[in-house]
């Protein structure tokens, strides 16, 4: 049996419905909220609504190598270390991207260079691969020490749970079994994720004592709980950071009504920062509209500058890859090439399938020796770049679709799981669901976008209300 992303979603809210998990209270800590985004991603890739990431993941010798770089980070650049006291503590995107000549978190860089004249500030960097990429900077300090720990805490101890525990995870266990037709060992799932909690809440409680920050930006809130439940109980404003497309079916955002029975979600952040007025639906969102913020998304802004301009080819279609549905979208690709005979196609690949696709998609390593085919494998190429060259583009939903719409892209979106996620922009009529190749060849003309505001999606940074969230949290 296949499953859509809103069968799942729905099977997630309505047992939150039935057990009120998001408030169930075990072990001192609220695990559902901490295993929610987890379960999620495991379930989408077991039922195979989702393929598996194509990223490259790190060997059993990889981890053995970097076990010395994580001592060594823990020691010299600790951030225990110093007794400076800190308004603003950042913890930013793990993954970087090369930006100015140097490696960047795309999402929090315009915090830093907006913070360096006028505020004091620590930046909390997190490895990525088990690698710190950017160049190291007086107002870094990385979190190694605390994940070294935590690893250290999950060998030496155990979650043991009470018999009314027991019997509540019990029943959730059964019904997601029954749901999706899988053996889910939920005891397990909790008890990593609660011990992963258990050691961070208490470090990263100690760190916030010490630095006594007013306020404390996160990307990713979702996957850093301890970070937003240690600040919240000690009285520290915690805001996000918009990091990628926010939907009703992205489980890190979305807690409907019927499922918020008792008001504040414990690890939800205070603020959030948006690339504009577009993103957040009140209704599944569990903050007030108030603070729900549009900043603007300065990345996009200061790179698409040097290529909005440029004309664009009317016969280009590129298609915008991710891993999890590269195996839908490089068939459709090929299938293109092999009809459409004079157009040029673009198959932009993501980052995590660079080392992969030739294993993994055998029918774009054919299309790639035509001529008028190529695939981008690397990150040298800007992605504006790309969007501006091209007319058309076709994708699922990568929030790259979004700023392809700001290229004045002709829009189409691939009908695979996870197209939930870009309903409102069909029903809207501003890009138009296909289902095949021979589809997209039908409609590549005939399709006319409705007219959209741009800014509605990604507005300039706006630094008077930026300035007015540091300064008021």
């Amino acid at each position: 049996m296949s499953y859509s992303v809103h069968d799942i979603c729905e099977v997630f809210f309505n047992l939150e419905e039935k057990y009120d998990l998001n408030y169930q209270e075990i072990q001192g800590c609220y695990p559902w909220q901490l295993i929610r985004m987890f379960l999620y991603y495991d379930i989408t890739r077991r039922t195979q609504t989702f393929g598996a990431p194509q990223q490259h993941s790190l060997s059993i010798f990889d981890k053995i190598k970097s076990f010395t770089p994580f001592v060594k980070n823990s020691l010299i650049s600790n951030p225990f270390s110093g007794k400076d006291t800190k308004d603003i503590l950042i913890f930013d995107h793990p993954r970087k991207v090369m930006y100015d000549g140097e490696y960047r978190d795309i999402y929090s860089y315009f915090l830093v260079d907006f913070l360096k004249d006028s505020y004091s500030f620590e930046v909390l960097e997190a490895p990525y691969l088990n690698k710190h990429f950017t160049n190291k900077q007086p107002y870094i300090k990385y979190t190694d020490r605390i994940q070294l720990g935590s690893y250290i805490y999950k060998k030496f101890n155990k979650v043991e749970f009470t018999q009314e525990e027991q019997e509540l995870i019990s029943n959730v266990k059964r019904e997601l079994e029954e749901s999706f037709d899988l053996s889910i060992n939920l005891e397990w799932i909790l008890k990593i994720h609660i011990l992963n909690f258990t050691y961070d809440y208490k470090k990263y409680s100690e760190l916030f004592k010490k630095r006594r920050p007013k306020i404390i930006f996160v990307v990713v809130a979702y996957e850093n709980q301890a970070i937003v439940a240690a600040a919240k109980d000690l009285g520290i404003a915690v805001v996000e950071l918009q990091h990628g497309t926010i939907t009703d079916y992205h489980l890190g955002y979305s807690y409907p009504r019927k499922t918020r029975l008792h008001g504040e979600i414990k690890y939800f952040p205070d603020k959030i920062l948006t690339f504009g007025d577009y993103w957040i639906n009140e209704e599944t969102c569990p903050i007030d509209s108030k603070n729900i913020v549009p900043i603007g998304f300065p990345y996009f802004e200061a790179q698409s500058k040097d290529f909005i301009n440029i004309q664009a080819n009317n016969n280009q279609v590129l298609f915008i890859s991710q891993g999890v549905i590269g195996k839908y979208l490089s068939k459709v690709a090929s299938e293109l090439s092999s009809k459409l005979k004079d157009h040029k196609i673009i198959y932009k690949l993501h980052p995590g399938e660079y080392e992969t696709w030739r294993q993994n998609y055998p029918e774009l390593v054919e299309a790639s020796k035509r001529d008028d085919f190529e695939v981008i494998d690397n990150s040298q190429t800007p992605l504006y770049k790309l969007f501006a060259e091209s007319n058309y583009q076709v994708g699922a939903f990568s929030t790259a679709i979004y700023e392809g719409l700001m290229f004045n892209c002709k829009t189409f979106i691939l009908d695979v799981p996870g197209v939930e996620y870009l309903s409102d922009l069909i029903n809207k009529n501003y890009v138009f669901k296909i289902t095949n190749s021979q589809d997209l060849i039908a409609n590549l003309d005939e399709f006319t976008p409705e007219d959209y505001d741009k800014n509605f999606f990604f507005k300039s940074l706006d630094k008077k209300l930026l300035k007015s969230v540091i300064d008021n949290g």
